[in-house]
């Protein structure tokens, strides 16, 4: 096997944060730190798989990965420890495999869990699945239309929310990747009588209404929950998904039909503050008969090709609207901009942050 050395550079989680994260690199106080070295492909060990990795994807639950003083038992992944390479999902090609990789080759794009770096090293426990490249998608729909977000809004609503026609449904955080999705396959795909989004602007609004949700109330006006209130009406919330928990997922309780369904994805209401996440009406969970039931994509693996068959059929039919720079947005973080991509990441929890899926271009893919 040939050897080939490249420039690399890391971004590394210098302090755990426990609230808010700091993005100054000059600062003391600076959750992240850039490391530079050079990647060798020399002494690869025979289960190892080099990797140059092509796009990252933006995701909020990144956030409780690199919490500090984290209980491990209590996470679906392993924790971002101090001087670690952020974890990330994302896609990435193979440059050099060890000598017992028979499943992959040099020239295979992968969909797997990484870190922020531009080059790695991996194994094939981290690898979700292999691209098919003949079908000549854009690699990034891989991360976004097919991706972990849609797949996501697919198994929230049907295997957990168990979705039916005529059901009313609310969606927090609903102009963001998951919550854009599920709107809608609510309405679009599953017939949903009502879909009412909650989001955090007039454009935001705007946007999720365009998606097709009968409409869509910003939760930061004075009057957001008597508007929630006559917008359901007396009968009752069928099905919520939350994304964000917290205040919202209080207000919601109140609006929820008896015997309805709470799809727990997110809470990112606390994820910079953990005092946030309180909430107050959990009474209403037994006098109303509520279920609420919380779920990791990676509970419904086996299902994923049901769910690619049935977004890539909406999409076809244009139940699933899809567009670059509308409900996705690919930030160039390539070469010397690479790191750009702890500020891109932290868009997700600021007022820039853009409609759909944010992902992060690391290194075009040359075929």
């Amino acid at each position: 096997m040939s050897t080939t050395e490249y420039d690399n550079t890391t971004i590394i989680l210098s302090n755990p944060p426990t609230k808010e994260v700091d993005f100054d690199y000059e600062s003391k106080t600076s959750t992240f730190k850039v490391s530079k070295s050079k990647f060798s492909t020399a002494n690869l060990k025979p289960t190892d798989i080099a990797i140059k990795t092509l796009y990252l994807s933006n995701d909020p639950t990144q956030r409780g990965w690199i919490q500090k003083n984290q209980n491990p038992a209590t996470s679906y992944v392993k924790p971002v420890l101090e001087n670690d390479p952020v974890s990330s999902l994302g896609l990435a090609e193979i440059i050099a495999v060890g000598s017992e990789i028979t499943n992959y080759k040099v020239g295979d794009v992968i969909n797997g869990f990484l870190s922020w770096t531009q080059y790695g090293i991996i194994n094939e426990k981290q690898i979700f699945n292999k691209i098919d490249l003949s079908k000549k998608l854009p690699l990034y729909y891989y991360l976004t239309v097919f991706g972990m977000t849609s797949l996501t809004a697919w198994s929230g609503l049907t295997q957990v929310g168990q979705i039916k026609k005529g059901d009313v449904v609310i969606v927090s955080a609903a102009s963001g990747a998951t919550g854009s999705v599920v709107v809608q396959l609510a309405k679009k795909v599953y017939g949903a009588s009502k879909v009412i989004g909650i989001s955090s602007s007039l454009e935001k609004i705007k946007f999720v209404e365009s998606l097709g949700a009968d409409v869509c109330l910003n939760y930061k006006d004075s009057d957001f929950f008597e508007k929630l209130q006559k917008e359901v009406g007396s009968d009752g919330v069928s099905l919520y998904w939350d994304n964000v928990g917290g205040e919202i997922l209080d207000h919601v309780l109140n609006v929820m039909a008896t015997k309805g369904r709470i799809v727990a994805c997110g809470a990112i209401s606390g994820y910079n503050d953990g005092s946030k996440f309180a909430v107050k009406h959990w009474p209403v969970i037994i006098t109303r008969r509520l279920r609420v039931e919380g779920f990791i994509v990676g509970d419904f693996s086996a299902k994923f090709g049901e769910a690619i068959e049935t977004l890539a059929g909406a999409l076809t039919s244009g139940k699933l609207k899809f567009q670059e720079g509308e409900t996705c947005t690919i930030e160039d973080c390539t070469g010397d901009k690479f790191e750009k991509v702890p500020k891109v990441w932290g868009k997700l929890f600021s007022a820039d942050k853009p409609n759909g899926k944010l992902v992060s271009l690391v290194s075009e893919y040359k075929a």
